[in-house]
């Protein structure tokens, strides 16, 4: 199958959280599964160039029809770490990727409405016809649009798009502004409620909704979250259109890149082991211990990492170091704040427990010492608020590091509890699941694992071990993936 990719970031050459991650690993092992995939990319200056091999011109005079003119790009194809991708550079004077940032920006909703045309361009004028285009998140909801209500009728009509949704609090908004921009035009048509036309405001088109409506296939990044998304309010305010098209709507669990992620071969570990060699793993934890000077004591380690946001239940991160230390164990926290009150925040922490031997608190991101965090911890904690997937908890299942998660989204199919699963035998659970968002649910979970830690070491690590045999690869994901393609290409 031919599989083009469309996406606004693709890791490590752009990547500004788990969306690059996702794109990159899922097109590595649809190719190792013997597809053809490419990638569509913005041109951004301020993406890592050097994770790109053999940069070269590859359709130099791409006119893309904007507004009621045009705007002349460059195709730039090039290999990120073995995948094939082309990157769209426009000579327009709204430098729509020359900003020094990926987003963030007042016209955010302009520029990528722009990727959007210029990708369906790119492929029509260089007579790329793929079996199926995957376009990710609001960035990219008018293609489906553009391609079935345009492209269509330009030598297009055989393509078939899969649309996923990575986060639904981001959805891309614009008013006729946008329709004239993109030739769509028509406000009387696009503006009708079963089209573009916002759930909430009559005034607004909605890119995510316009993918949902038009693609072929929808899903989102874990079974739980797309059921979240259709019966509780986290997909803010869309759960109307999924029910509508509900046919069409799944949840697909994102993988992890074993290349990358392992600790029988981490390159960033001092000590390497396996489920089969767990006791080496101890190695790790004084070498952690060492690093980040905490006092060496037969105490279990916690960690948090990832951003400090309320996407990620920072008040309860924030709860759970002064639980761990009050019940005799040790906190390590690696993770870089989104607001500013936050930050301040967790900096007055480090300051206050700066000279406390039990605890570490890094502020930022370091890649390397999180490896050594989750090989050397044993548990990790992740109180998320909202959690379309979760690779942190993935992650620390692979390093044997026992995750302690809220029941929500991707944590709850890939956690199991220990005491209280009643979908997974014993010798199958992986770790501790708790509900509510408050410090006694918290607690809950926590106080279980601290107690078993305690109490019966033995069974604590075989739960360890069983969440090290569990296999979050690309591998079972992209199938699934491969299966919705095959199903939408021959409707």
């Amino acid at each position: 199958m031919y599989i083009v990719q469309i996406a606004s970031e693709c890791a490590p050459v752009i990547k500004a959280g788990g969306l690059g991650d996702v794109v990159y690993g899922l097109s590595r092992e649809l190719e190792s599964q013997g597809h053809c995939v490419e990638l569509i990319l913005p041109k951004y200056d301020c993406m890592r160039y050097d994770h790109i091999w053999g940069l070269h011109d590859a359709y130099r005079d791409l006119y893309v029809p904007w507004f009621d003119g045009w705007v002349h790009c460059s195709v730039y194809c090039g290999w990120v770490h073995g995948q094939v991708c082309f990157f769209i550079e426009p000579h327009s004077e709204d430098f729509y990727f020359d900003r020094g940032c990926y987003y963030g920006c007042n016209d955010d909703n302009m520029r990528f409405a722009f990727f959007s045309k210029a990708a369906l361009e790119f492929l029509l004028q260089s007579n790329k016809r793929p079996d199926v285009i995957h376009c990710h998140d609001w960035q990219t909801g008018l293609i489906p649009v553009m391609l079935y209500e345009i492209y269509k009728y330009h030598g297009m009509a055989n393509q078939r798009v899969c649309y996923t949704i990575h986060n639904f609090k981001h959805q891309g908004f614009g008013g006729t502004d946008i329709l004239e921009a993109t030739q769509l035009r028509r406000p009387e048509y696009y503006f009708s409620y079963d089209k573009l036309r916002d759930n909430f405001n009559p005034f607004s088109i909605n890119f995510m909704k316009g993918g949902i409506v038009y693609a072929n296939a929808v899903n989102t990044v874990s079974p739980h979250h797309a059921w979240e998304a259709r019966y509780t309010t986290i997909s803010y305010g869309l759960g109307h259109t999924l029910e509508v098209h509900q046919d069409k709507f799944t949840g697909i669990l994102n993988g992890i890149d074993y290349g990358f992620w392992n600790p029988e071969n981490d390159r960033y570990l001092p000590y390497h082991y396996s489920a089969d060699s767990f006791e080496q793993k101890h190695y790790n934890t004084k070498a952690l211990r060492e690093r980040l000077l905490l006092r060496e004591e037969n105490k279990p380690i916690v960690c948090f990492i990832g951003r400090l946001d309320d996407q990620k239940g920072v008040h309860l991160v924030h709860h759970a170091i002064y639980y761990a230390l009050e019940r005799g164990a040790q906190f390590v926290l690696l993770g870089s704040a989104t607001e500013a009150a936050i930050d301040q925040w967790f900096r007055h922490e480090k300051e206050f427990l700066n000279n406390n031997p039990d605890c570490h608190i890094e502020l930022g991101f370091n890649e390397e010492l999180s490896h050594l965090i989750y090989a050397g911890s044993d548990m990790i904690v992740v109180p998320s608020n909202f959690e379309p997937c979760g690779l942190t908890q993935v992650i620390a299942l692979k390093y044997g590091t026992v995750p302690i998660v809220r029941g929500v989204g991707g944590l709850v199919n890939t956690v199991f509890d220990h005491d209280y699963d009643q979908a997974h035998p014993p010798e199958e659970r992986n770790g501790f699941v708790f509900y509510e968002l408050d410090n006694i649910a918290l607690e809950s979970g926590l106080g279980r694992a601290f107690d078993l830690w305690g109490q019966n070491r033995k069974i604590f690590e075989q739960l360890a071990i069983q969440g090290m045999k569990y296999d979050y690869s690309w591998k079972n994901p992209a199938q699934e993936y491969i299966a919705m393609y095959d199903r939408i290409r021959h409707q």
